[in-house]
C-alpha cells in the first residue's frame, strides 16, 4: 500500500479510483466493511482502491477541548488499513485551509481532480466541508453533478451496540474491554516504550514491565487479564492501570506482570492486549496483603487462559461477516 501525505505526490491524476473517506479511528468492524467494499469495487472496475484520512483528528484543530483520546496511533491505523488490501492511503494534514473548503471545493480538489474518483463509499453519518455543511445528501447531489457513484454503508450493530469509534471509546473507558473487542473485531491494545519503574514490584510484590505514558485511549483504572507482546511473541500477563495507592500518591502507571516467564527482557517496546477486567484498583493496608491479592489475580488469569485454550477449537471456526442493521 502506498502512503502519501500530499496529493501533489501523485505527480499526475490517477486513471480512476474507488475512494472512502473518514478518520478511521480504531479501524473497527464498520471501517473494515467499508474498506473491503472499496477494494472489491476497485478490483471489479480496474481502479485504485483508495482511502483518505486526516492527521490530526479534525476536532483536535477545531475544538481542542473536545478532542477525543484516539483508539489507535497513526502508525497502527496505517497498518490496520493496509491489512484490508488498499492500494493507496492519503493522509491529509488537517489544516484550517482544508477545514474552510466548501463541500464542492473538497469534492473537486480532492476526489474528482487528483484521484479521479469513479465511486465513493462512506458511512451514514459522514460530514465534510466547511463547518461540516456537507452530509450524505449533499454528497449524493455532488456525485450526480461530478459524475461518480456514491455508496452509503448502513449502520452496523453487534449484539445491540452500534459500531462506532465513540461507542468503543465509551466501552473501554468503562472497563468493558471484552465488549469493545467485539466491535473492533480484535482485542483492544495499547502500544509504547518500556520504561523503568520505581522498583516497587521487585521489592514488595511481583516484577513488572512499565509502559511509557500514552496519549491514546486507555481502559478504566483497574486490573486486567492481558497478553503482552514483546517483539513477535505474546506472553500471558496481568496488567494494572492505576496510581499505586498502597504506596502513596503516584502518577498513573501501566504495568504488566508476565506469567510463567523468567529472564531478562531485551525489547524496548511492548503492546498490551486487554482481554478481561478482573477488578478495581484498591488501597491495601500493607504490601504483603497486596501481594496476596496479586497472587489471586494471577490465579484467576491463569484460569482464564486455560479456559481460552479449552474453547479455542470452537472459536477458531470461521465466523460470518456482520450484517448491517442486524442484532447478532
Amino acid at each position: 500500500m502506498r502512503v502519501i501525505h500530499d496529493l501533489r505526490e501523485l505527480r499526475s491524476p490517477l486513471d480512476a479510483s474507488v475512494v472512502t473517506i473518514g478518520n478511521f479511528d480504531g479501524v473497527h468492524l464498520a471501517h473494515q466493511t467499508l474498506l473491503r467494499r472499496v477494494v472489491e469495487t476497485a478490483r471489479l472496475r480496474g481502479a485504485v482502491a483508495s482511502a483518505i484520512t486526516f492527521e490530526p483528528h479534525p476536532i483536535k484543530l477545531l475544538v481542542p477541548d473536545r478532542a477525543p483520546r484516539l483508539l489507535t496511533p497513526l502508525e497502527q491505523k496505517i497498518s490496520l488499513i493496509e491489512k484490508e488490501g488498499l492500494d493507496l492511503l492519503v493522509i491529509l494534514p488537517f489544516t484550517r485551509e482544508l477545514a474552510h473548503l466548501s463541500p464542492l471545493e473538497f469534492v473537486r480538489r480532492v476526489l474528482v481532480g487528483p484521484l479521479r474518483a469513479i465511486s465513493v463509499h462512506v458511512g451514514p453519518n459522514f460530514r465534510f466541508g466547511y463547518r461540516q455543511s456537507g452530509d450524505i445528501e449533499v454528497l449524493a447531489a455532488l456525485a450526480r453533478q461530478e459524475g461518480f457513484q456514491l455508496s452509503i454503508l448502513p449502520l452496523l450493530e453487534v449484539r445491540g451496540h452500534q459500531v462506532s469509534s465513540t461507542r468503543i471509546r465509551e466501552l473501554i473507558a468503562a472497563g468493558q474491554v471484552h465488549v469493545a473487542s467485539r466491535l473492533l473485531g480484535r482485542p483492544f491494545s495499547t502500544y509504547g516504550r518500556i520504561v523503568t519503574g520505581m522498583g516497587v514490584g521487585h521489592k514488595h510484590t511481583v516484577p513488572t514491565l512499565n509502559l511509557a505514558p500514552v496519549e491514546e485511549q486507555i481502559p478504566k483504572i483497574g486490573v486486567y487479564v492481558t497478553r503482552t507482546i514483546l517483539g513477535s511473541v505474546a506472553h500471558d500477563s496481568v496488567t494494572n492501570l492505576g496510581y499505586k495507592p498502597t504506596f502513596g500518591a503516584h502518577d498513573l502507571t501501566i504495568e504488566t506482570h508476565l506469567l510463567n516467564y523468567t529472564g531478562e527482557v531485551a525489547e524496548s517496546q511492548m503492546e498490551i492486549v486487554y482481554l478481561y477486567r478482573l477488578r478495581d484498583e484498591m488501597k491495601f493496608q500493607n504490601p504483603a496483603i497486596l501481594k496476596v491479592q496479586i497472587l489471586e489475580d494471577t490465579r484467576r488469569a491463569l484460569k482464564f487462559f486455560r479456559l481460552l485454550e479449552t474453547f479455542r477449537p470452537l472459536r477458531a471456526k470461521p465466523r460470518p461477516a456482520p450484517i448491517p442493521n442486524s442484532r447478532t
